[in-house]
């Protein structure tokens, strides 16, 4: 995506919290910690004075909550579609795992108690190189083998009779 077809708070909030994560954020804040409480004696340390640092802070702290949830959601959905690239470039991989995000907190509990059975299962297992859930995964793949290879036998079948009757 080019910088032209972000919107300006799409571009505010990168920069935003590239900035926020630095070492110059971390330096900034720190000094104007330092230079408010260098100022307390002058102030005398005054109920005003206290409201200004925890105003400040209050408001900053709200903003960022916000910034960072943004942050937060727009990196967990890169890494999801990187995630989802992956297991469906993977023959071995289930297809079912996609989008999994976009299920009920009961349905991922029932996943999680799959992947747990499948856990109990290999740790029963004297071989720590066997696993029911790679011996599964290669009988599905052997399936998938037969299909792609049954499909691509009918799909050359197909270009020969084309070829032929040119």
């Amino acid at each position: 995506m080019s910088k032209s077809d972000q919107s300006i708070f799409e571009r505010f909030s990168n920069w935003a919290t590239k900035f926020t994560g630095s070492s110059y954020a971390f330096i900034g804040a720190t000094i104007i910690v330092v230079l408010w409480a260098v100022t307390g004696p002058v102030f005398k340390y005054s109920e005003t004075w206290q409201l200004v640092i925890n105003t400040g802070t209050t408001i900053i702290t709200f903003l960022m909550v916000f910034l960072i949830q943004k942050a937060q959601n727009k990196d967990s959905k890169a890494i999801q579609i990187k995630l989802n690239e992956l297991i469906a470039a993977n023959e071995k991989a289930s297809n079912r795992i996609v989008d999994i995000e976009d299920l009920t907190e009961k349905e991922l509990d029932q996943l999680h108690c799959y992947y747990e059975k499948l856990a109990d299962f290999a740790e029963e297992d004297d071989d720590i190189h066997s696993s029911h859930s790679i011996d599964a995964a290669q009988r599905n793949q052997d399936h998938k083998d037969r299909i792609f290879r049954k499909k691509h036998e009918e799909w050359l079948l197909e270009q020969q009779q084309k070829k032929e009757s040119i």
